[in-house]
C-alpha cells in the first residue's frame, strides 16, 4: 500500500480541555489510487490530510508511506490547499520551478520541467505574468503544477477547488482527471462537495460527524471519463447524500 493510516486517533487541547478530532482511523490508499474524504464540517477530513501530509502528530497511531512512518513533511508529499499560497514577487514560471531551486536543480533543468507541468495545466502562455494578473482558477493550475514539479509521488489536496465559481469548479475537476490519467498520483482529496467525490475518486471515504471516524467506503465503478448527467453516478451520488445527511443531522441534533 502506498498510505497507512493505522487506528489513527487526534485530539486537541484548549483552555484546559482536550477535544477529541479522529478516533481509529484506519484507512489503507493503494499506488494511483484517488481517495477522496468526505463529511460533515468539523469532522476531521482536514486533519486527517495534515497528519498524512506531516503538519500535525497524532495523539495515537501510524502513517505510513511506502512502509516507512511519516514523521514529518517530505518531498515524496505535495500539498495543495484551498488557498493559493503562492508568491506574489515571483512569475508563474518562478512559482512552479520554487521547490526545484531550494533543491538546488540547475536553471536549465527547472526552466524544462516548469515548461513541461505549465504545459500540461495549460498556462505556458501565462508563465510570465505575475499572480495579481491570474483568476482564481488559473492561480489553482500554479499551485497543482508547483506541486508536480517537484515530483512527488503522493500529492494531498485540501478543498482545492472550494472558492471557485461553480463553472471553473467543474472545468479544474475536469482537469485534474486529465492530469492523473497522465501523471498517475496517488491522491488524497478532502472536498465537501458529494458530486465532485463522485466525479473524480476511485473510493469515496465518508466520514462521522466530530469525532471522525469512517462511517463508508464506497468503490466508485465508474468509467475514467465520467458523465454527471449518466444515471449510474446520479446513483452514486444519492446513496452517498443520504449517509452524510445521516451525519450532518447528528450536526444539529
Amino acid at each position: 500500500m502506498k498510505i497507512q493510516v493505522q487506528r489513527v486517533s487526534k485530539s486537541f487541547t484548549a483552555d484546559g480541555r482536550r477535544t477529541p478530532a479522529l478516533v481509529d482511523i484506519d484507512l489503507d490508499v493503494a499506488d494511483r489510487e484517488l481517495i477522496c474524504l468526505l463529511g460533515p464540517s468539523g469532522c476531521g477530513k482536514s486533519t486527517l490530510l495534515n497528519i498524512v501530509a506531516g503538519f500535525l502528530e497524532p495523539t495515537s497511531g501510524t502513517i505510513l508511506v511506502d512502509g516507512r512512518p511519516v514523521t514529518g513533511p517530505g518531498a515524496d508529499r505535495g500539498v495543495v490547499f484551498q488557498e493559493y499560497v503562492l508568491f506574489p514577487w515571483l512569475t508563474v514560471q518562478g512559482n512552479v520551478e520554487f521547490g526545484l531551486t531550494l533543491k538546488g536543480v540547475p536553471a536549465d533543468e527547472r526552466r524544462r520541467i516548469a515548461r513541461r507541468y505549465l504545459e500540461l495545466v495549460g498556462l505556458v502562455q501565462h508563465a510570465q505574468k505575475f499572480p495579481v494578473q491570474l483568476s482564481g482558477g488559473m492561480k489553482q493550475r500554479v499551485a497543482i503544477a508547483r506541486a508536480l514539479a517537484n515530483a512527488p509521488s503522493i500529492i494531498l489536496m485540501d478543498e482545492p477547488f472550494g472558492a471557485l465559481d461553480a463553472q471553473t469548479r467543474e472545468i479544474l475537476q475536469e482537469e485534474l482527471g486529465r492530469i492523473q490519467r497522465v501523471e498517475h498520483k496517488t491522491i488524497l482529496f478532502v472536498t465537501h462537495s458529494i458530486r465532485e467525490a463522485v466525479y473524480l475518486a476511485d473510493r469515496v471515504v465518508v466520514m462521522t460527524s466530530a469525532p471522525g471516524r469512517i462511517k463508508q467506503i464506497f468503490a466508485i465503478k465508474l468509467p475514467e471519463t465520467r458523465d454527471r448527467f449518466a444515471p449510474e453516478f446520479t446513483q452514486y451520488e444519492s446513496e452517498i447524500t443520504r449517509v452524510v445527511k445521516e451525519e450532518v443531522a447528528k450536526v444539529h441534533e
